[in-house]
């Protein structure tokens, strides 16, 4: 059990990692025009990154996830703590959805979101994370 806690665990870190560098991708991305060069290698880099890491590590932490929770079921009924956790992983899940619709956006020449809209848009996954790590750990109901 405590292999696949640690390869979920492991699996959060990169989702994570993805979910704070696309958006800052995105910030630097509206600020080349489309008929530049590096329009078309930031379209490419965010793709392998969404494709090529964000994406699998998101699949393989729920399924471990999922894996957990199936695991302790029993224990873990009356914890209101993993209830809002597990909310809080779906509003993620939603958060990687939003970053699919940027990307394709981006990538048909359709963005019409600013710089600065990309910046507060990289700070979400931030209070997410806090507010995981913290229910995880302190489980406070």
């Amino acid at each position: 059990m405590l292999w696949l806690k640690a390869i979920h665990i492991i699996f959060v870190v990169t989702w994570f990692a993805g979910l704070f560098y696309l958006p800052r991708l995105f910030v630097y991305h509206t600020e080349v025009q489309p008929n530049d060069p590096a329009y078309q290698r930031f379209c490419i880099m965010e793709r392998k990154l969404f494709w090529g890491i964000m994406t699998p590590s998101a699949i393989i932490t729920v399924l471990l996830g999922l894996g957990l929770l199936h695991y302790w079921m029993a224990a873990l009924q009356n914890a209101g703590w993993l209830h809002t956790k597990i909310a809080l992983v779906i509003g993620l899940l939603g958060f990687h959805g939003f970053c699919y619709k940027y990307l394709k956006d981006f990538k048909m020449g359709r963005n019409r979101k600013s710089h600065k809209f990309y910046r507060v848009f990289n700070e979400i996954p931030v209070f997410f994370l806090i507010a995981i790590v913290l229910l995880v750990v302190l489980k406070p109901f």
